[in-house]
């Protein structure tokens, strides 16, 4: 028992000296470097599930826990960020989160107002690798001093352009897909601002009635015998007159159509965005990841094969998704190393299946 005390110390201080952790950091540039050469996911997301189970395994505090979990997720940052990855997304707190106990939740939000700022800080590894925050979630569930330092973080970080962070705190994928389903049908609902033309609309009642009156004003009615000669010896005075009721007659006719169209115009229904317009790029617009690269990796730690309401939406035909057996707590470049290499290996397939499908399709 006291030999094996003594040789874990001494591999603690051989892995913590200068030599050691120098070839190391190199080691891992090396292995970077390699990586870049390769096709590299543009958004890549995380379940960091296992940081109670790894505070239980090690017989300490939860909150401790998640404060390594924190240090494991700084760690894959920078690894995603310095192999080329664009977009980061984080599943940090679900809205079910809130079920657990008063005291867990309440370190959390404590936790996520530190760690935040820290992220965040000039200098600081976000504030390296020029990557912004973005919260995605139910503000109204968060207290109003959490806030504050959320909204504090994300403007320290909104001037850097070259890669994200979304932070999914409190989410669930259920309550995003509803929210855009919301904003779509409140899109769908309000009128454009303007009328349709009445000469679009052939089956409208006012169209009709303005060709029939436009007919009835065409066709003359064929006169009698008798009075045509008694209209050939009418005075001239007589046939002046006529002619002014006729034109008095289709002035006052030309007038009520003309009011009656304007009035008819004034009261046709407003129009609306065609509901067949509708498509899914529609709603991937107004999820909170608008604008995002599509997802290419989901990786979730801890050995449990569930996505847990998390990107339900986000996860298309063409997004690997990875569940690894380790805790979130030891996950480093060395368990992520082979995920990556996988990706790019099946990534690689697809294109050279895509190349050979177009030379097929050429010849």
């Amino acid at each position: 028992m006291t030999e094996s005390i003594h040789n874990s110390r001494i591999r603690k201080w051989l892995a913590a000296s200068p030599p050691v952790t120098w070839g190391v950091r190199k080691l891992r540039e090396l292995l970077i470097g390699a990586l870049r050469q390769g096709p590299i996911p543009l958004h890549v997301a995380f379940v960091m599930d296992g940081n109670r189970r790894f505070a239980r395994d090690h017989k300490i505090e939860t909150v401790e826990g998640h404060n390594l979990g924190f240090e494991a997720l700084a760690r894959i940052l920078e690894v995603c960020y310095k192999t080329g990855v664009k977009v980061v997304t984080i599943y940090a707190f679900s809205i079910e989160n809130f079920k657990r106990s008063k005291y867990e939740v309440d370190a959390l939000m404590d936790m996520a107002k530190l760690k935040l700022g820290q992220l965040s800080e000039h200098g600081a590894l976000l504030d390296r690798y020029g990557a912004s925050i973005r919260i995605l979630g139910q503000r109204e569930l968060v207290k109003p001093d959490v806030l504050d330092a959320i909204d504090k973080a994300v403007a320290l970080t909104a001037g850097n352009k070259r890669a994200i962070l979304n932070v999914c705190f409190p989410y669930t994928s259920r309550d995003e897909i509803t929210s855009a389903v919301k904003k779509t049908i409140d899109v769908y609902s309000k009128p454009t601002g303007s009328h349709p033309s009445l000469s679009k609309r052939p089956f409208s009642e006012t169209h009709i009635t303005q060709n029939i009156r436009q007919q009835m004003l065409k066709t003359v009615p064929e006169e009698p015998s008798d009075q045509s000669s008694s209209s050939r010896s009418a005075s001239p005075a007589s046939s002046k007159e006529q002619g002014s009721a006729d034109a008095g007659h289709s002035s006052a006719t030309s007038t009520l159509m003309n009011r009656s169209e304007k009035g008819d115009a004034h009261l046709a229904p407003p129009s609306f965005p065609d509901p067949e317009t509708m498509t899914a790029e529609t709603l991937t617009n107004n999820m909170l990841t608008a604008g995002a690269p599509p997802l290419d990796l989901l990786v979730r730690t801890s050995g449990v094969q569930r996505l847990s309401d998390f990107m339900l939406w986000q996860c298309h035909e063409n997004t690997s998704i990875v569940f690894l057996d380790c805790l979130w707590p030891e996950f480093d470049l060395w368990q992520f190393l082979p995920v990556l290499v996988e990706w790019q290996w099946q990534r690689k397939k697809i294109q050279e299946h895509d190349r050979g499908r177009g030379r097929q399709k050429m010849e």
